[in-house]
């Protein structure tokens, strides 16, 4: 296979960039730490791959013969998008982080990305632009792979940005500004797909 450095930097580029995922990773590194964000940062580089795996080798077909489902799929993961930065928006104080909050679970972070809008985009790009009907499960698994690579820098440097914004965002406005921005941000993210519905 002769494009695997343009697939990486496809990965690389995809992951890096502000999305759903990131926004959320930023916010958790800030208001938990590092360490008790590492679950939801092995929930996206396991759940992506995963969804990019299962939609690549047969759910795409189950898709295109109910179309449907991809809109039901595309509302619910709206709808929680919204839920969310609604919850980032209310938060005012660094206490009510603490007492009221939680980061998300390995679990709850596999089960996002297939409510993630960008996620679904980021998986027909890739198929699109890297596969062909001959080789399209090798290269979805090699697609795969490389995701699961480059998520670890790529959203963790997003973490760690998050864990370092702890020494200038201290008081209780500036856990309120910088919740609010993030919940904005996590809107304008939505936006396109929201309109596409």
């Amino acid at each position: 296979m002769d494009n695997l450095i343009s697939i990486f930097l496809f990965s690389v580029v995809m992951t890096i960039t502000p999305g759903p995922n990131n926004i959320m990773i930023l916010s958790s590194g800030l208001n938990f730490g590092i360490r008790r964000s590492i679950p939801h940062l092995f929930g996206i580089a396991v759940g992506f791959p995963v969804m990019l795996v299962a939609v690549g080798l047969g759910l795409d077909s189950v898709i295109a013969k109910f179309p449907y489902m991809h809109n039901v799929i595309k509302t619910l993961g709206i709808a929680y998008l919204l839920y969310l930065a609604y919850k980032m928006f209310i938060t005012k104080k660094q206490k009510q982080v603490e007492q009221q909050s939680k980061p998300l679970s390995f679990v709850q972070a596999v089960l996002f990305q297939w409510v993630n809008p960008k996620a679904w985009v980021m998986i027909f790009s890739g198929i699109g632009v890297f596969t062909s009907s001959a080789d399209i499960q090798t290269t979805t698994l090699v697609l795969a792979l490389s995701f699961f690579i480059a998520i670890f820098p790529c959203n963790g440097s997003w973490l760690f940005l998050g864990f370092q914004m702890k020494k200038i965002i201290k008081t209780d406005l500036h856990y309120k500004i910088f919740n609010r921005t993030m919940a904005v941000i996590l809107l304008a993210s939505v936006l396109p797909s929201a309109l596409n519905i």
